[in-house]
C-alpha cells in the first residue's frame, strides 16, 4: 500500500484486547473462508486487508500531462487532464500504525489515470513511485497488487500543527515534504469511508484494486500555505523537477487517524 527512526504522531499505537478491538474501538475485518491469501515471507496475508490506523498527509500540485504520461510505464492507461494540459500530481506521506501488513513509513508519488481510452468515471491513481521502510509491507505490496515499493530510509517529524516527511534513496535525498496536521477533537464522528480505485501492472499485465479510505482529524487546505517542499539531488528529485516542482500546490490534506481496506486485485 503508503530502517530509520519513527515519530508516532499521537505518541501511542492502538493496542488490541482478547477479543481483537483496539484501543480506538474498532473490530478487525473478518475474512470470508474463501478470501484470496498469499504466502509472505511466512506470513498469511489475507484479503481485504485493512489498515485500522494511519496518519496521512498529500500536496497535490498541477503538472504537465504530456510529461506525467512519460513516467508512466507501457500502453495501458493515460494521465487523467485535467484542463489546459495540465494533470495532477500527488505527494504522500503515510505513516501507518496498525496495518495488516504492519508498521511502517512510506511515501507515495502518484498520477490520476484511466485505462487507455476508457470512460471518465474510470479514473484512479497509478503509484509512480511507493517507498516504504520495512521489507515484510515492500515484498507483500510487490507481488500482490504490483506497487511499485521499495525499502528506502524514511523519517518523520511532528510538531502540533504540521508534519514532515524526509525520503532518502541510495543515500541522496530525495525531498522533504511539510503538511498542515490536523487534530483530533472529543468526540468526533469518523468520516465515512470513501471508495477508489488504483492501477497497477502485475507481471507486465494491467490490473485494478478497488480501496477504500476515510478516518478522523481531517485537514483540507486550498492552497499552499503551510506546505513547504525540498528537493534532493537523487534522480527522482530531477524527475520532479522535469515536472516543475517545487511549485505552489492546489491544495493538501492531512489525516490523524486513516481507516481503509485493500481488495484483491482485477485483471483488466
Amino acid at each position: 500500500m503508503p530502517v530509520v527512526a519513527s515519530f508516532p504522531a499521537s505518541g501511542h499505537s492502538a493496542s488490541r484486547d482478547a477479543k481483537g478491538v483496539d484501543s480506538m474501538g474498532h473490530a478487525p475485518t473478518q475474512p470470508t473462508t474463501d478470501a484470496p491469501t498469499w504466502e509472505i515471507q511466512g506470513q498469511r496475508v489475507t484479503m481485504p486487508v485493512e489498515v485500522r490506523d494511519a496518519a496521512n498527509g498529500v500536496a497535490i500540485f498541477m503538472v504537465p500531462a504530456a510529461a506525467a504520461q512519460k513516467l508512466v510505464p507501457g500502453d495501458a492507461f493515460e494521465i487523467v487532464d485535467g484542463g489546459d494540459g495540465q494533470a495532477q500530481l500527488v505527494l504522500g506521506i503515510v505513516d501507518y500504525r496498525d496495518n495488516d501488513l504492519g508498521d511502517y513509513n512510506e511515501v507515495a508519488i502518484v498520477f490520476f489515470v484511466r485505462p487507455r481510452g476508457g470512460a471518465p468515471e474510470t479514473a484512479g491513481t497509478f503509484i509512480y513511485k511507493l517507498p516504504v521502510n520495512q521489507s515484510f509491507t515492500c515484498e507483500a505490496g510487490a507481488r500482490i497488487w504490483g506497487f511499485p515499493k521499495t525499502v528506502e530510509e524514511i523519517a518523520y517529524e511532528y510538531t502540533d500543527d504540521r508534519a514532515s516527511g524526509k525520503l532518502v534513496m541510495d543515500g541522496q535525498h530525495v525531498f522533504t515534504l511539510t503538511l498542515p496536521r490536523g487534530t483530533v477533537a472529543p468526540g468526533t464522528t469518523p468520516e465515512p469511508p470513501m471508495e477508489g480505485v488504483t492501477y497497477t501492472y502485475i507481471d507486465g499485465v494491467p490490473h485494478r484494486t478497488r480501496f477504500t479510505t476515510g478516518g478522523t482529524g481531517n485537514v483540507i487546505t486550498a492552497g499552499g500555505e503551510g506546505v513547504t517542499l525540498t528537493l534532493g539531488t537523487h534522480p527522482i528529485a530531477e524527475a520532479l523537477r522535469g515536472l516543475g516542482l517545487p511549485s505552489a500546490p492546489i491544495m493538501s490534506s492531512w489525516t490523524e487517524h486513516m481507516r481503509g481496506t485493500f481488495e484483491t486485485p482485477e485483471r483488466l
